[in-house]
């Protein structure tokens, strides 16, 4: 099945993007809106605006979402270490990183009534082709004291030896490096949606870069989209997407987004990819993967379209 290219990514409408020439508001700002009908926020540049949600779903996405899943409780995991509120409101994610194009749609439903969940805020993130994620280029390149990881192997930035913590050790949990998985992980007693997110705390950024990471806020169907670039990896991890859903200001869902081995094979024997060599760890070795984690994923023109539905505890009662 193949898909229609969306070029006019710029002209996609989310509750995050604000009119062209106001400025951005942040995270926070967003959450307030979302929480409220009819809200507004102020942004950067002092203007009062109102958000407006991810347009609504186009017929491709209808059917493949009926092929991604049930309402059946998503998999709460560890943010990993490289978790951090961007304050990017965008769909298309990419800025200047090098990739097959990706085309990520989520549909956040509730649990308890098997139906979509609107005004939710979805935010994900993921390393580029090199292994590599903004905000945390030295800890995930293995300079300057990596947190949680050590030096990329051979053909990845920062050549050189594998880190203690890698191969040869436990696998990590949420970013490069070695450690124990935590207790809200898969391979470590996976808790349902809206459990344990790890023992990770919310990275302070180390530079200035965002690639890579953004939100956007469910429309009536329940369904957000990213324009993207398949993920890389770093080694001791599967390749993989970070999600994290807010209702309200309560974050109810952490999780990750997993693919296809025969096609994480195809897209990485070409360029950037094919630069980045030694991988180790595939779905069958990660200690967080869990076949609902895996994307139903599709051609789309030049790159491709990965559909998942997140079931989530959205009031927080365990059920």
């Amino acid at each position: 099945m193949r898909h229609h290219l969306d070029h006019h990514e710029g002209q996609r409408v989310s509750r995050r993007r604000l009119i062209a020439g106001i400025g951005s508001v942040g995270l926070a700002g967003l959450l307030a809106a979302c929480g409220r009908d009819g809200g507004t926020v102020t942004t950067s540049t002092g203007e009062t605006v109102s958000p407006q949600a991810t347009a609504s779903t186009s017929a491709d996405l209808t059917a493949l979402f009926a092929e991604a899943g049930t309402c059946t409780l998503t998999a709460s995991t560890t943010q990993g270490p490289y978790y951090f509120d961007a304050d990017k409101i965008r769909s298309d994610i990419r800025e200047d990183r090098e990739g097959t194009r990706l085309r990520v749609a989520i549909r956040v439903q509730d649990s308890e009534q098997c139906g979509p969940l609107a005004n939710a805020v979805v935010e994900i993130w993921h390393c580029d082709a090199a292994g590599l994620y903004s905000g945390a280029e030295a800890q995930s390149s293995g300079a300057g004291g990596a947190q949680g990881g050590g030096a990329l192997p051979s053909g990845g930035p920062g050549g050189g030896t594998p880190p203690s913590g890698a191969p040869g050790g436990t696998p990590p949990s949420g970013g490069p490096g070695g450690g124990t998985p935590p207790s809200g992980a898969p391979g470590g007693g996976a808790a349902p949606g809206g459990g344990s997110e790890g023992s990770a705390a919310d990275l302070t950024p180390t530079d200035d870069k965002r690639y890579l990471r953004g939100a956007q806020v469910t429309n009536s169907d329940g369904i957000v989209e990213f324009t993207t670039i398949w993920p890389g990896w770093y080694r001791g991890r599967t390749t993989h997407i970070h999600a994290m859903v807010h209702v309200d200001n309560d974050r109810v869902l952490t999780t990750q987004m997993m693919f296809d081995e025969a096609l994480n094979t195809k897209v990485y024997a070409a360029a950037p990819y094919s630069a980045h060599t030694g991988r180790d760890t595939f779905n069958d070795n990660d200690t967080i993967y869990a076949d609902s984690m895996l994307m139903k994923v599709v051609e789309d023109g030049d790159g491709y379209l990965g559909v998942l539905n997140f079931s989530v505890d959205s009031d927080q009662d365990g059920a």
